[in-house]
């Protein structure tokens, strides 16, 4: 079982436009690149994977908010995607390496795994959650995405869904309902798990719970919150989720 280290306080705070800070007591301060829309909103999944884990180690970090036409100018232009963690003189460009790292260069903070089986239990869900979930998750939020953004993101956001669809993105909208229901279908592995159980894995939550959770908030920070059901396992265990940190999940961009 995790247990909180004394040795850290967490005090969190986002802003829109500026980067965003979590102070905390001891230790030094990361930093994390995030894809951001006009709202302040961070809406990328995999960021948010990685912002939980930085909360789950209690480590000092602060957001810097980048959009896609800014992407390319972050570390010098070593990346094209986010998250990117700079750690001192690390720099890291994947999320779940990202993960691995902060689990190996802070072993005193808390640890995102329990055992060989959690780890690889996270990366099966990293998988998962890639093939099963974003597919319907994307059509879903698609709307919503691009209204979030800003203005110069939305044209390089549509020409890039309608080259890869092959279709508006109004019309790719047309299809969330039916993908609803793949959604809902498709999360019935992690449903047989929390129907017994609080967590993925374990009795406290670790990174295969952040994993999974960062693709559901993905559509929840984006504005649809209606994905999953009254009454779904899967449901409560998201606001579980939500509530951790003092809620840190629950508002990515107060005003």
């Amino acid at each position: 079982m995790n247990k909180q280290n004394p040795k850290f306080t967490c005090h969190c705070f986002y802003s829109s436009g500026n980067a965003s800070n979590c102070t905390i007591s001891g230790g030094t301060m990361v930093t994390i690149y995030s894809l951001c829309g006009k709202d302040g909103i961070h809406y990328s999944p995999h960021v948010w994977k990685v912002i939980m884990a930085l909360h789950h180690k209690q480590l000092n970090f602060k957001i810097i908010p980048v959009d896609f036409s800014t992407i390319r100018e972050i570390e010098n232009g070593a990346f094209k995607s986010v998250p990117v963690l700079r750690d001192g003189d690390r720099v890291l460009g994947d999320s779940f390496e990202i993960c691995e790292y902060l689990e190996t260069a802070y072993p005193d903070a808390p640890s995102l795994f329990d055992g060989e089986g959690s780890r690889r239990m996270a990366r099966f869900l990293e998988s998962y959650c890639l093939t099963q979930l974003h597919p319907p998750l994307a059509v879903i939020a698609v709307m919503n995405m691009h209204n979030i953004m800003h203005e110069s993101d939305q044209a390089y956001f549509r020409a890039k869904r309608e080259e890869r669809f092959g279709m508006s993105i109004e019309a790719m909208a047309e299809g969330a309902p039916e993908q609803r229901k793949i959604l809902r279908e498709r999360l019935a592995p992690l449903r047989a798990i929390l129907n017994d159980h609080p967590w993925i894995y374990g009795d406290t939550p670790l990174l295969p719970d952040y994993v999974a959770f960062s693709a559901l908030q993905w559509c929840w920070v984006v504005g649809v919150r209606d994905v999953l059901e009254e009454g779904d396992s899967v449901r409560a265990w998201f606001a579980r989720c939500q509530d951790l940190f003092e809620g840190a999940a629950r508002n990515p961009a107060p005003h």
